[in-house]
């Protein structure tokens, strides 16, 4: 899906930042291919902040997506997913990673 701001897809973004493609490479599972990960989400911030709580929270991030692709928010993944977490503050704190994360590159 393309990024509404600009027009590009999630993947296409990642293609062209190798540095932000490696950070979130190493937060996702051994091998996993950073664009495959990406694909379905409708924006970056969006694909950032879910890997970010993956890693946060060590859902797995193949069951966090399939939620969101499925329908879910952020934090409505959450709650499904660990149903023990403040997950409003977890997905509040993964989105604002994903800023800063965004906004250092």
């Amino acid at each position: 899906m393309a990024d509404a701001a600009s027009g590009k897809r999630v993947s296409d973004k990642l293609a062209s930042d190798s540095r932000l493609s490696a950070s979130l490479a190493a937060k996702l599972p051994p091998g996993a291919d950073v664009q495959q990960a990406a694909a379905g989400f409708r924006n970056l911030g969006s694909f950032v902040a879910a890997v970010h709580v993956s890693s946060n929270l060590g859902i797995p991030f193949g069951e966090l997506k399939d939620k969101m692709m499925s329908g879910d928010s952020l934090g409505q993944a959450i709650h499904a997913l660990r149903p023990g977490v403040d997950a409003d503050t977890a997905a509040r704190q993964a989105r604002s990673q994903a800023r800063a994360q965004l906004a250092a590159r």
